[in-house]
């Protein structure tokens, strides 16, 4: 299974892809409509708004679980974000966010 390099969602489906292409490693969501990654910024709000929908409305803990998610993923490996230099969820609290999906 292929998962999106800057969110960790599952591409499951040819609707999940960026554009449609299977051969992308994103997801719809990570992508404009050119399939270019979005702004750093709106991937996290993005994320941020997932985990609160999923998980109770406590914004802080789900800026950890997302900052934690991201710093994660291939493609923020080698760039430097300020949003992605914050708290993070201990792998004890994210381990049992992910259980959850």
């Amino acid at each position: 299974m292929k998962y999106c390099n800057a969110c960790g969602m599952p591409l499951n489906n040819k609707e999940d892809f960026a554009k449609e292409d299977t051969n992308s490693n994103f997801c719809r969501y990570c992508t404009d409509l050119d399939g270019n990654v979005k702004p750093v910024e709106e991937i996290f709000e993005g994320g941020v708004q997932f985990f609160m929908s999923q998980f109770g409305n406590d914004r802080k803990r789900a800026e950890r679980i997302t900052r934690k998610n991201m710093i994660n993923q291939p493609y923020w490996k080698d760039k430097d974000y300020a949003i992605l230099k914050g708290e993070t969820a201990t792998d004890e609290e994210f381990a049992e966010v992910m259980k959850k999906m």
